[in-house]
């Protein structure tokens, strides 16, 4: 469970990257790729390696006129199955 405090970073060789064939954003890493919807890459574009999860779901819920523990909920979810499966990191 990713908390308030901690900060997520993509890991060395772990990239955003917009894929011109498939007109689309992928999440790159050595051998593995990761198509993302909107939501996805909108969150992923917020993740600096600085500002931490708490910080980054208050932006996406202001910026999307949503509620804060709702953005939260999804964002962490988001987020926990990259941690699970190693495209993320958490710095605290």
């Amino acid at each position: 469970m990713i908390e308030k405090e901690d900060i997520p970073f993509l890991p060395r060789g772990v990239r955003l990257h917009f894929d011109k064939v498939r007109d689309q954003w992928v999440l790159l890493a050595p051998e593995r790729a990761v198509t993302l919807d909107q939501v996805g890459q909108a969150i992923l574009s917020e993740l600096d390696g600085i500002r931490s999860f708490g910080t980054i779901t208050e932006d996406l819920a202001s910026r999307y006129n949503a509620p804060a523990e709702e953005i939260a909920k999804d964002t962490g979810g988001f987020l926990g199955a990259l941690l699970d499966r190693r495209f993320l990191e958490l710095r605290q």
